[in-house]
């Protein structure tokens, strides 16, 4: 399989996409990721994540490689002086599984990094808080490649950074994912209220929690910020979605088009990542066509969990429209079922349920290509050849038939009715 280039004006633009594990760097990979950024076992913001093991690193690297995409390795911690003498052995061991690239924010790292890996492509990760040109070009004057923009920045900003840095410096920008209550993801609250640092990958996600006022003269009275009769949430913001804007992200010379998420499910990394692909080609050959297909892409983005949409700082500074007051879960249209992972003899497909499904439930196949199809199950069995009306147990491993032929990382969904 060769991976189109997409190309505008010179630069060719590149779909980052996130991945939790192996099998989702290769659903990543499937669904039209350009390059799949993702965790070692240390080092990296997401220590709740599953992250990689180095063996996962190499097959991942290896897998990726083989259709022309990249991996790139976090280690973007803000490290502490007991965190430099183990930096540079996991850098040695990094060596081994040949990723295209490191995210790096502290300086100390970059540094260690450079010495241990002088040929390695180096990323500056957004919790550098990359916020103008002249930060811009100190990194690419130290060595970087490339740096990620701050969360901060509107697109004129970002207009006015490449302008003035190298035309070889690439910008990374996020473009799709939840937004933190911090500055570039710079945050305090998980430290203060949990003993857990979410600079050094502990995130205990203090601001989607339930909050109240209480007056110093009365004690045990809480009052509601903002009264709903589901609580209130007053640092929850809303999830970022620039579907809708893929011409202006081209246009400010945005290099890497990146998405968030490395603790979400295939399910959710595939719809993202096939839907922005879309986007980005159907702009490149035309801009009518990309606006004529809104609407789809829109509906298609929908089907993954979100939050409420919002364009985050990019057209100005958020407002108290870019919040969610009332509750602190997700939107979720689509439940994940499976991906199909081969067949039997008798030619069932096989799959690792996910959630629970039914024969005679009607459910939609979502492939590589962009095609959604409507099936329904006729048939449910277990690994010793059972028949089974129902597939109640997570992770059971199950053949099916849906009347059709299915193909490799075909991804299973159930519309919700209650939506």
């Amino acid at each position: 399989m060769n991976r189109a280039e997409h190309v505008y004006n010179g630069r060719k633009i590149e779909l980052l996409v996130p991945a939790s594990n192996l099998e989702v760097l290769k659903v990543a990979v499937m669904y039209g990721a350009d390059a799949v950024y993702i965790g070692g076992e240390a080092f990296g913001l997401r220590a709740k994540a599953k992250n990689f093991t180095l063996n996962d690193i190499c097959e991942g690297v290896k897998f990726a490689h083989q259709y022309q995409c990249k991996v790139y390795v976090t280690a973007n911690i803000l490290a502490h002086n007991y965190d430099l003498e183990g930096a540079g052995i996991y850098f040695e061991e990094l060596k081994k599984a040949v990723p295209d690239a490191l995210i790096i924010s502290d300086p100390g790292m970059f540094k260690i990094a450079k010495k241990v890996w002088p040929e390695v492509d180096i990323h500056i990760s957004t919790q550098a808080n990359n916020t103008n040109y002249m930060t811009y070009q100190f990194w690419w004057e130290q060595g970087a490649r490339r740096v990620v923009t701050a969360r901060e920045l509107s697109l004129e900003e970002i207009r006015q950074i490449r302008e003035h840095i190298d035309e070889k410096m690439e910008i990374e920008t996020f473009i799709h994912g939840a937004m933190c209550i911090s500055y570039s993801g710079r945050c305090l609250l998980s430290s203060f209220m949990a003993g857990q640092d979410a600079n050094r990958g502990a995130c205990t996600h203090p601001c989607r929690w339930k909050y109240a006022v209480v007056e110093e003269q009365r004690p045990g009275e809480y009052m509601p910020i903002y009264e709903n009769e589901r609580g209130t949430y007053i640092f929850n913001s809303k999830d970022l979605c620039m579907i809708e804007h893929i011409p202006e992200l081209i246009k400010a010379g945005i290099d890497s088009f990146k998405i968030e998420g490395r603790m979400k499910t295939a399910l959710y990394v595939a719809t993202v990542a096939r839907t922005y692909k879309m986007a980005i080609e159907d702009f490149l050959k035309s801009e009518d066509l990309y606006r004529s297909n809104l609407d789809f892409y829109k509906s298609e983005i929908r089907k993954c969990t979100y939050r409420q949409y919002t364009t985050g700082f990019f057209f100005g500074k958020p407002n108290e429209n870019t919040q969610i007051y009332d509750t602190n879960t997700y939107i979720k249209e689509y439940t994940y079922l499976g991906i199909v992972d081969g067949k039997n003899s008798e030619g069932l497909y096989h799959i690792e349920q996910r959630n629970k499904f039914s024969v005679g439930e009607e459910i939609e196949v979502m492939r590589t290509n962009g095609e959604n199809l409507t099936v329904t199950v006729r048939k449910i069995v277990d690994e010793k050849g059972i028949a089974m009306e129902s597939a109640p147990h997570p992770k059971q491993q199950l053949y099916i038939d849906v009347g059709m032929e299915l193909n490799d990382y075909d991804i299973l969904r159930r519309k919700e009715e209650d939506i």
